[in-house]
Order: structure tokens, then C-alpha cells, then sequence
């Protein structure tokens, strides 16, 4: 009796045509979902392809289908399959870092945008912009790829700013203001505008005065005037929010960087000079070279601006 064997499970047949070319806007959706997967806890961390339904969820195939192939594990963490400009390729190569991998799912990402003389401000705090229109596009895009953004009270009473996501598609994040001492008085927009939810955090027992109406206040241990970095990460992510984007000012993402808490900091540097004004990064000092951060680094063009994205990680992913 001759056996034969039995037939391999045959894999769906790749299509015949080339898929469609890959525009902008299919691309952001795309990166959202899959920031949006990250914050629910089950970031991708797989080799595998994608590609989008007509409701804009994710497709998982097979590698080298769809119309991207991710690898989480590798320095360059894609492959196109569909036709796309060099935007899209930057779009991808920009922000893809930050919604794979198993260290996305709790992710903390810093940014200052600074003159060539490492200022965010002039000496008066005119910061309004230092920076060109792609850099704030770029905040943008960064706020609607996190759970929350957080500022400290001085951005706020110095720029007003409304920190939500309306230069691009996608949702806005919980607001977090950190102002140890309640000195903000709730006059600026963000404290009245209902536009995302808005948490102050401050120094335990002072939240009980004054209210602030649709806002909700949060007390932490403080240390001395200041509000602990490790402390107010975990205050947060006590209420889910995990995905953490640290926008400012200089004094807050300094001392979120000398605690060591970024995964990756944005630094944009602009073609200009400030003179004496008020400072970006601000470290305390060291005495030998080998006891410096030596991020690994990516530069990227944003219009004259230049980028640089500062990889901390330590090899969680």
C-alpha cells in the first residue's frame, strides 16, 4: 500500500496587484491604532504585517504582507509593501518607535523645542514660537499618541496653552498639570475650556483650597516644594494612564530626565539665537566625561528645524 503524505495547510495566496499607495493620512491612522493597542496593554511586540479595515482597525497577517511589515526587535522597525513617499517613510520612521514593542505599553516620552543657544524662552518668557510650524504639528501628533501630557505651572501661566490635538486627527489626552503649591488661579483656558479631562497634581494638603470648577485635584507626597518624579508617575498611572508625554517647560522635563525617566526625549533646536533667556535642559554638573547620558540619537528635518530623538532605552523593548 503506497501512504502518501498529507498536504501542507496551504497560506492564504498573497494578492496578485501591488496594494494601493500608502498616503499620509492612512499612515497616521494606521500609527494611532497602533498607539491605541500600546495603551491598552497589548502592544505589539511581534514581527508581523499590517494593514487597516475600512473602520481603521488593525489587520494582522502574515510577515511581508499588508502594507507594512513591523519588527519590533530591529533598529529599523519596517518595511513598506504599498507605494509611499519619502513623508510617509519619515512618518513611520519618526513615530513607529513609539507605539511597538513591549516598552510602549508604559512609555515616557519628553520635548523641548530650544534656540541654537539652548534657550526655550527670552529673558521676558516670550516662547510663543521659538520653534517653526512642523515642530508644533509635531506636538500635536505626539499628544494624540499618548494617554496623558503633562506640564509644569509655569508653561501654563506663561503660555496658556491648550495642549490638546487640534492641528491633527486624533483623540486629545488627559491634561496634567504639576503646580505643588496651587498657585495657579484657574484663569488660564486649559482650567476652563472642558476640552479633555484636566487633573492638577499637587503637594499633599493642598488640594483642599481653592476649588478648581472641572478640574479635578490630586494630592501627592511632595518633596520640599517640589512633587517627586517617581511619585507623580505612579499617581498616574494609579488611573490607567500609562503613556506618558512630558511637554514642558525646561524645569519639568530636567527634572524628569535627571531622574531618569525618559524612554526618549525630543529635543528640537532651532536656527536661532536667543542670548541669556531661560534655559532648556538644566542638569546638575559632573566631573568626568564617562559619567555622562550618551542617549543614542536620530535626526530628523522639521522644515528648519532639526530634531534630535534621544533613545534611553536600556533594552526593554
Amino acid at each position: 500500500m503506497t501512504i502518501r503524505p498529507t498536504p501542507l495547510k496551504k497560506q492564504p495566496s498573497l494578492p496578485e496587484h501591488a496594494p494601493e499607495a500608502l498616503d499620509e493620512e492612512r499612515a497616521w491612522t494606521l500609527l494611532r491604532a497602533l498607539a491605541r493597542r500600546a495603551a491598552q496593554g497589548h502592544p505589539l511586540s511581534r514581527a508581523t504585517g499590517l494593514d487597516l479595515d475600512d473602520a481603521g482597525e488593525l489587520i494582522e497577517l502574515g510577515v511581508g504582507r499588508g502594507v507594512i511589515t513591523i519588527m519590533p526587535a530591529l533598529a529599523r522597525c519596517f518595511e513598506l509593501h504599498a507605494p509611499a513617499d519619502a513623508k510617509v517613510e519619515e512618518l513611520f520612521d519618526l513615530y513607529l518607535p513609539l507605539c511597538i514593542g513591549k516598552a510602549s505599553a508604559k512609555l515616557v516620552v519628553g520635548h523641548l523645542g530650544q534656540s541654537l543657544d539652548g534657550q526655550i524662552a527670552t529673558s521676558s518668557g516670550a516662547s510663543q514660537y521659538v520653534t517653526g510650524p512642523e515642530n508644533i504639528r509635531h506636538l500635536h501628533r505626539l499628544r494624540a499618541l499618548f494617554d496623558a501630557v503633562i506640564v509644569g505651572a509655569n508653561t501654563v501661566e506663561c503660555d496658556d496653552p491648550q495642549l490638546t490635538t487640534r492641528l491633527v486627527p486624533g483623540p486629545n489626552p488627559t491634561r496634567i498639570v504639576l503646580d505643588p503649591s496651587r498657585r495657579l488661579t484657574g484663569a488660564q483656558a486649559l482650567f476652563r475650556d472642558r476640552a479633555a479631562p484636566t487633573l492638577v497634581l499637587c503637594a499633599l494638603g493642598s488640594e483642599r483650597e481653592p476649588k478648581l470648577s472641572d478640574v479635578e485635584v490630586l494630592g501627592i507626597e511632595a518633596s520640599g516644594e517640589l512633587l517627586p518624579v517617581n511619585g507623580v508617575i505612579a499617581a498616574l498611572r494609579a488611573r490607567g494612564l500609562n503613556r506618558l508625554f512630558v511637554e514642558g517647560g525646561g524645569v519639568t522635563v530636567s527634572r524628569f530626565l535627571d531622574a531618569r525617566a525618559f524612554d526618549r526625549l525630543h529635543l528640537t533646536v532651532s536656527s536661532v539665537f536667543l542670548g541669556e533667556g531661560r534655559p532648556g535642559v538644566k542638569l546638575p554638573g559632573i566631573d568626568r566625561l564617562d559619567a555622562a547620558l550618551r542617549p543614542r540619537v536620530r535626526r530628523f528635518a522639521l522644515g528648519d528645524d532639526v530634531l534630535f530623538d534621544c533613545d534611553f532605552d536600556d533594552g526593554k523593548s
